[in-house]
């Protein structure tokens, strides 16, 4: 599969890719937009499941067991794994094929949302508010039994640009153990064992990626950003990375899905060089 040369780490050797899958969804809805957060003329699996008619647990695993199952042979052939799709849920079965091919990553996870809502805490009960803290073993764990994900220890996870935060959210994030801290930090960040990145390009100020559905101001600027996952990239080992994308609707001039693909980019242009 084409890709950029070289790679970082996974279990222990050299990892080589990436290959590229993107699941042109936002949860239940369709967004084949997504798709443009692959470089051109590289070939991408497209994760492409018919009728997910709503958002239960069993339609959502229709959607990621072939994540999962992706991420696993990535991992097993020591192959960067890149997944793109509409929503963070979608980074559990990433996590679910990485521990089902032995590897134990630190979680770097890039958003303005902290994600940690369970049920009783979240004010709206959207799902796409709950998968780090389901990552974690808090929450309705369905869809992590479904994929037979472990929870992860909050020691091993890093939760990063987090700025809009629900009340009980953010009580269950000081009272955990999760490491908190601002985009900043990547320039410096260097951790010891394999990673998955996992990146909301929302963690971006809305200036600079409006087309989202939940755009939260105040934050970075996208070349900061790019600066800090350039550097993290370079110094880390990457073993996966997912992106959550914006809402094609939205993005009637392109504006920020060119920015999702230059993030990507860069992620992968340096963590090719880290492993070259």
């Amino acid at each position: 599969m084409a890709g950029l040369p070289g790679g970082p780490a996974g279990r222990g050797g050299r990892m080589t890719g990436p290959r590229w899958i993107v699941t042109p969804r936002f949860l239940d809805m369709p967004d084949p937009d997504l798709f443009r957060a692959a470089p051109p003329g590289i070939d991408v699996v497209r994760n492409e499941i018919a009728d997910i008619a709503d958002r239960a647990p069993a339609s959502l695993l229709r959607v990621h067991a072939p994540i999962a199952s992706f991420v696993q042979r990535c991992a097993e052939d020591g192959v960067l794994a890149v997944s793109v799709a509409g929503d963070c849920v979608a980074s559990l079965p990433v996590m679910a094929g990485l521990q089902r091919a032995g590897v134990d990553p630190v979680l770097v996870w890039l958003d303005a949302h902290g994600d940690f809502n369970t049920p009783e805490t979240s004010p709206s009960g959207f799902l796409g508010g709950m998968p780090l803290a389901m990552m974690t073993g808090r929450g309705d764990q369905a869809i992590a039994r479904g994929l037979g994900l472990a929870a992860l220890r909050d020691e091993r996870v890093w939760l990063i640009g987090a700025r809009d935060l629900d009340p009980g959210e953010r009580r269950m994030l000081d009272a955990s153990r999760l490491n908190r801290a601002a985009v900043d930090v990547l320039e410096t960040l260097v951790l010891d064992g394999p990673v998955h990145l996992h990146v909301d390009n929302d963690v971006i100020d809305a200036s600079d990626v409006p087309a989202n559905n939940y755009p939260v101001p105040g934050g970075p600027s996208l070349g900061r950003v790019i600066d800090g996952v350039r550097a993290f990239a370079g110094a880390n080992r990457l073993c996966a990375v997912s992106l959550s994308g914006w809402n094609g609707r939205l993005d009637s001039d392109g504006r920020t899905g060119q920015a999702c693909a230059d993030l990507l980019t860069t992620i992968i242009e340096a963590a090719g060089r880290r492993g070259a």
